[in-house]
């Protein structure tokens, strides 16, 4: 019997390693968006934050994606690619406003109040249920057909685990590489010291290209995902105008496919965010003016 069960641990395993692989490039995406939410607190509380963002990233894929992906994919198939257009919309939406704040324009929201850590976290988790939605699924996707549901289980368990723990530890070292910094510049080699300097000088250029990396991870996945679900429900136009380019492209070589379709899912999911944004400002408007109505009565 012990040997049976390891044999099922090995196979729970390995094919829990090789679902990971496919979810790589979400992975990446969780990681650049992350550090956004952590910048402007006190360094005193950045580990702190990170570790309360991990936990909600781990009940988000614990005790609502996989219960629900489990039982979406068992009874009702259907609705999850309404759900992941609905995150992807989402998506695109927080990286439109982004983008908007770039060139100084932004609409007033509760993120325009100062942020306080409670605030700051739960936007970062709501963030992270989302991206850690695709990481799932693409993971189940990726799993043997012929498992049994507790098999399904346990490699999803072990992802979401091993996921979480590589994007937020990657997330603290990101946000305290600064502090390594000011430790080096405190060495008694000069050497150190100037090594020491130039990362504590390079950090804020470093945390401007997460910002901007974060922000396009936001587009492409949101892009990507309504893209590719709306092609399985109702709508496959965007979806044919990627792929009559990409094809069109395909002598270029896999590299630059994947860099014109992730352009081509930006541009999508920007396009998209910015409409959300027109609509969420001119009901956020109208909703003002009922109001003051109210009032003036």
């Amino acid at each position: 019997m012990s040997v049976g069960l390891l044999a099922v641990v090995d196979d729970i395993l390995t094919a829990a390693l090789k679902a990971s692989a496919k979810t790589a490039g979400v992975v990446i995406d969780d990681a650049a968006v992350t550090p956004q939410y952590v910048q402007g607190i006190t360094p005193a509380r950045e580990l702190p934050v990170v570790w309360r963002i991990a936990l909600g990233s781990i009940v988000n894929k614990f005790v609502i994606i996989i219960p629900i992906a489990l039982l979406l994919t068992a009874f009702a198939p259907g609705v999850l690619p309404f759900l992941l257009i609905i995150g992807g919309g989402f998506l695109c939406f927080e990286g439109a406003e982004k983008v908007l704040e770039w060139f100084g324009m932004h609409h007033e929201s509760a993120e325009d109040e100062p942020r306080d850590e409670k605030r700051l976290v739960f936007g970062a988790i709501r963030t992270d249920l989302i991206l850690s939605t695709e990481i799932m699924l693409i993971a189940l996707t990726g799993l043997p057909t012929e498992f049994s549901i507790w098999m399904t289980l346990g490699a999803l368990l072990i992802i979401g685990l091993g996921m979480t723990v590589l994007v937020y530890g990657a997330v603290a070292l990101l946000v305290k590489i600064d502090d390594i910094g000011l430790r080096l510049m405190k060495s008694e080699s000069r050497q150190v010291r100037r090594t020491g300097a130039r990362v504590v000088a390079s950090m804020p250029a470093v945390f401007r290209v997460i910002s901007v990396v974060g922000t396009v991870a936001m587009l492409w996945v949101g892009g990507h995902l309504v893209i590719a679900n709306l092609a399985e429900t109702f709508w496959h136009g965007p979806y044919d105008v990627v792929h009559v380019v990409t094809h069109a492209i395909e002598a270029s070589g896999p590299v630059v496919i994947w860099i014109v379709d992730t352009a081509l899912s930006a541009v999508f999911g920007l396009a998209l965010g910015l409409v959300i944004v027109g609509v969420v400002m001119g009901v956020s408007r109208v909703a003002r003016r009922g109001v003051t109505a109210d009032a003036s009565h």
